[in-house]
């Protein structure tokens, strides 16, 4: 299901893409530090929209693996801490 969610959700997006495109033939330059480029507004729009989706990836993928590392040091830590605990339980009070 959301296979096929996703897939219709790709399909919108590139119709929806489409019609910018269309509706906005509009010529502009655009001035990056040592070059200027020429396009059409719709274009600008879809490449600016799919660079801030890009970015956004980068972000949480970033985000994602600091959660990951962090889940593998608190397993360590409780695997630790359970082998610690066995570890007491074996040795009787007494032997102290």
């Amino acid at each position: 299901m959301s296979r096929l969610l996703f897939r219709l959700s790709l399909v919108l997006a590139a119709l929806v893409a489409i019609l910018i495109s269309a509706m906005n033939r509009e010529p502009v330059a655009i001035e990056l530090a040592f070059v200027e480029l020429h396009s059409t507004v719709g274009l600008v729009l879809i490449v600016a929209f799919v660079i801030g989706l890009l970015a956004g990836l980068i972000w949480r993928s970033a985000w994602i693996a600091e959660l990951l590392r962090e889940r593998g040091r608190l397993r360590r830590a409780l695997r630790i801490a359970e082998e610690k605990v066995r570890a007491e339980a074996v040795v009787p009070r007494d032997a102290h």
